[in-house]
């Protein structure tokens, strides 16, 4: 057992019955909507930009955000985020969700005529990880790959489906973690009144999940007070 996700040279790879157990990891599952839509429709070229443009940036921001580890799945992307990590893994779903709306739906809809959006999950529980695969290929390593096991990364993508566009949907064992009045109230732009940020969603009729209660956020970074928000946010860790 280890408390933190460690980098993947020391995940196991060569006993089956190995898996490292690392308690409370934290899933931030970002998924482009209208990619069907969008494969269909545009040329290979204007396709194969746009995943770029999506899915490259959000590696490069979580990466920038400090997460342990981060993989790419199809159009979408999930970064891994330590227990001590809460808020920096809001704070850069949140980046990303204001850069999915600010530039990059606005940009792919400019180049391919196409509107897409973006879909935000979040989740925190217990994950089993280790390695499937050859452990070499002759001189390649190209034949393994991570395997989370555990609900995180599958509740976040579910919690990510059901979102709609520009929805960012937390499970309450997650939003436990938050505390702080700079994620939970607005700033206060642009009448100078702040409001709750979050609003329940029941889905204890969804036996998809194994909790009760997401909750849901819909606005993106003040273009005033963001820069602001986002350090202050970043503090808490």
């Amino acid at each position: 057992m280890t408390n933190t996700i460690p980098d993947t040279s020391y995940i196991p790879i060569q006993d089956p019955s190995h898996w490292l157990r690392i308690p409370n990891v934290i899933c931030v599952y970002v998924d482009m909507m209208g990619s069907t839509r969008l494969s269909a429709e545009a040329q290979d070229r204007s396709t194969a930009g746009a995943y770029q443009l999506f899915t490259g940036t959000a590696v490069r921001l979580f990466s920038a955000f400090g997460s342990p580890y981060i993989d790419v799945r199809g159009d979408g992307v999930f970064a891994l985020f330590n227990q001590d990590q809460p808020y920096t893994a809001l704070a850069a779903a949140v980046t990303f969700k204001t850069f999915a709306k600010e530039v990059c739906v606005p940009n792919i809809k400019d180049k391919t005529a196409v509107e897409v959006g973006s879909h935000i999950g979040i989740d925190q529980k217990t994950v089993l990880v280790r390695k499937i695969g050859l452990k070499r290929y002759g001189s390649r390593t190209d034949r393994q790959n991570e395997v989370w096991a555990g609900k995180p990364v599958n509740m976040a993508a579910k919690l990510a489906s059901l979102s709609d566009n520009e929805e960012l949907l937390a499970s309450s064992r997650f939003f436990s973690n938050l505390k702080d009045e700079h994620v939970l109230l607005s700033c206060g732009c642009p009448g100078g009144t702040k409001a709750s940020l979050w609003s329940e969603r029941d889905l204890s009729q969804d036996k998809r999940f194994d909790f009760q209660v997401a909750y849901c956020l819909k606005t993106n970074w003040c273009r005033i007070h963001g820069r602001e928000y986002c350090e202050a946010i970043l503090a808490l860790d």
